[in-house]
């Protein structure tokens, strides 16, 4: 169903376009919407004649879908607004904000049934079996898995945390009612209240997933390193410039799905024309700006190419690093070569998994380098890497 109104209503098939991404997050939201309602009446009718509060929380827990998915629907409506003088960066990070909420709701939801599943218990009420309940139970599995599925492959598409967290709570709910639905044959069986039991259980579930959905929606807003396969395309684009000669300090920030903005430091050789490193780097700014849909700004760092003995230290002292840790790196390396003794002047890459001082580092970094030559003095400046630890 979702494919054919999608081809009906959505024309463009470029999930990294902002407009084409809302229009799969508003089509997704109205039908979570109306299907979620639908569930949540047969559910309630059948609740009213069985007495079960299993079948009325999961009804009310439909309900609460439904409005997440309005929530969701508004989330991408919000972050679809263009950039405006009080926000430059866009409105993005209002789809991880809806995620949240969505994620409150479901933990919210859960807290609920689990009250409503204990009181039930030390009641010791037993729902009325009915033939009416297990058919609606089993098209409610059915519904809520085609749910989770659409949600879950439009989701990965569009790259979607809002869509990514319903589809985890359509889950969810695809499971808990599947529960209700086997304790609700059992009790024609088994002289037990199975009803109160199963919501608790139910809820405790709930809410370990409401828990998971708003940690995986909070830290992109917090700020999350890149994916390796982003850095990787950056560093191939980047150096499939021969002029350039190495990258480092590449900082990626994320406004929200689509708006991405990044900056790196770019080598080249000092011997290079000026204008024409100018135009190398301004290629190349445009064509990660093109590939990888983000904004992109390049600094130029000149460096020594040509210059064997200085090519000869940086390499030595770059093997030196990695004694410390295998993937510290160095980079802007220089030499000032002076009658009593010499300068070399470089920054260290540190990875956030070596926990240690930035003082200690360079003093044993600076030991080291005696091993060379004993009149080789240290000037570090200690960078951290903002992209994942990599081997």
């Amino acid at each position: 169903m979702i494919k054919l109104l999608a081809r009906i209503f959505i024309k463009n098939n470029d999930y990294s376009d902002n407009s084409v991404r809302s229009k799969y997050g508003v089509l997704c939201g109205i039908v979570g919407i109306i299907l979620n309602f639908l569930l949540c009446c047969a559910k309630l009718a059948v609740s009213f004649i069985t007495g079960s509060v299993a079948i009325s929380a999961d009804a009310f827990n439909n309900l609460g879908d439904a409005g997440s998915s309005v929530i969701t629907l508004i989330g991408f409506k919000l972050a679809d607004q263009k950039p405006d003088e009080g926000h430059p960066f866009g409105h993005g990070r209002m789809e991880y904000l809806s995620a949240l909420i969505v994620s409150m709701l479901i933990m919210l939801m859960g807290f609920e049934l689990g009250k409503t599943s204990v009181s039930k218990i030390t009641d010791g009420e037993s729902p009325v079996f009915s033939y009416v309940a297990i058919i609606v139970l089993g098209l409610s599995v059915l519904v809520k898995l085609y749910i989770f599925i659409y949600n879950r492959s439009i989701g990965k598409k569009i790259n979607s945390q809002a869509m990514k967290a319903t589809a985890i709570d359509s889950l969810t709910d695809c499971i808990s009612t599947f529960a209700v639905l086997i304790c609700t044959v059992l009790s024609l069986f088994v002289d037990f209240n199975f009803d109160g039991w199963c919501g608790l259980i139910i809820s405790a579930f709930i809410i370990f997933s409401g828990i998971k959905a708003a940690k995986e929606t909070i830290d992109p807003l917090l700020g999350t390193p890149p994916e390796s396969d982003f850095v990787d395309n950056v560093e191939k684009i980047v150096l499939s410039y021969p002029e350039i000669v190495g990258i480092h300090d590449l900082v990626v920030h994320n406004y929200g799905p689509g708006r991405v903005m990044l900056s790196l430091h770019a080598e080249v050789s000092q011997s290079i024309d000026i204008l024409l490193a100018h135009d190398i780097i301004d290629n190349a700014e445009q064509k990660l700006s093109r590939e990888l849909k983000c904004s992109a700004v390049i600094h130029l760092d000149p460096i020594a190419t040509e210059d064997e003995k200085v090519n000869e230290v940086r390499k030595r002292v770059g093997e030196l690093a990695k004694a410390i840790h295998p993937q510290i790196t160095i980079h802007d390396f220089r030499m000032v070569v002076g009658d009593s003794h010499t300068n070399l002047i470089f920054d260290m890459s540190v990875p956030f998994s070596l926990k240690r001082d930035d003082d200690d580092i360079k003093k044993e970094m600076a030991r080291l380098v005696k091993v060379i030559d004993e009149k080789y003095l240290t000037v570090i400046c200690i960078d951290k890497e903002f992209i994942k630890d990599r081997e």
